[in-house]
């Protein structure tokens, strides 16, 4: 079976990039390929980072987000990952309404995976919540990003009727640990990978690299628990 995934969360600054990048590198790791799509024109940071694997895509354009559907269709086992932009659900939406988006990849034996990374602000359940009254009744799978690099304190998503909602959807809830603040700058001001920040000597001491190695098996620990590599094999 393929799987396409939208890492979203409609919110600026809370780690959209961050986790299509980890996603990429959690497959890379394990030996699936995949397909990446950069939505984030003006930043464009997942393919600053996995560029070989990423092409960027315009939102308000049809036959530009018709590429994921071409995709798709080419390689009926492969795995997608789209890097959503801030503010851009109701363009994205459009697409997905007029072209009935959903039911063609399950009918091209597609799993869809909706990501909602989220700080720990209101801003971020009310978007979630929205987020399920609109897809909530289609072929997917919801999966929720805890950023502890962007909050601390989830009390209120997880005591939340939200997150009853989420479960109620067979819904995913992962966390997503903070790693060093100093650390992360310095692997993006390096264009690295988490591969090259954990393994290429030179960028970063052995100290750091250590850290990244042990912080990105404790994510890829998180991301195991989707059984992702399982539906691929289905």
């Amino acid at each position: 079976m393929g799987q396409i995934h939208f890492i979203g969360g409609e919110k600026g600054g809370v780690g959209k990039s961050f986790t299509a990048r980890l996603l990429a590198q959690y497959f890379i790791d394990r030996g699936q390929g995949f397909v990446g799509f950069d939505l984030d024109v003006s930043h464009g940071t997942f393919s600053r980072f996995y560029g070989e694997f990423t092409r960027t895509l315009k939102v308000d354009d049809f036959a530009s987000l018709d590429e994921l559907l071409i995709t798709a269709e080419a390689q009926p086992d492969g795995i997608i990952i789209v890097d959503l932009a801030a503010q851009t659900a109701a363009r994205l939406g459009e697409w997905i309404q007029q072209s009935d988006a959903f039911n063609l990849f399950a009918s091209l034996g597609y799993e869809v995976f909706l990501w909602h990374v989220m700080d720990d602000g209101a801003d971020a359940l009310r978007l979630l919540d929205k987020l399920i009254a609109a897809y909530g009744a289609q072929p997917v799978h919801f999966v929720v990003v805890k950023n502890l690099g962007r909050g601390e304190d989830f009390t209120g998503f997880d005591t939340s009727a939200i997150h009853i909602k989420v479960q109620g959807h067979n819904g995913y809830v992962i966390s997503l640990e903070r790693l060093h603040g100093p650390l992360a700058q310095k692997i993006d001001f390096n264009n690295q990978s988490f591969w090259s920040a954990a393994q290429v000597p030179n960028a970063l001491s052995l100290v750091e690299r250590q850290r990244v190695k042990v912080w990105l098996a404790a994510q890829q620990a998180q991301l195991d628990r989707l059984n992702l590599l399982a539906l691929t094999d289905a």
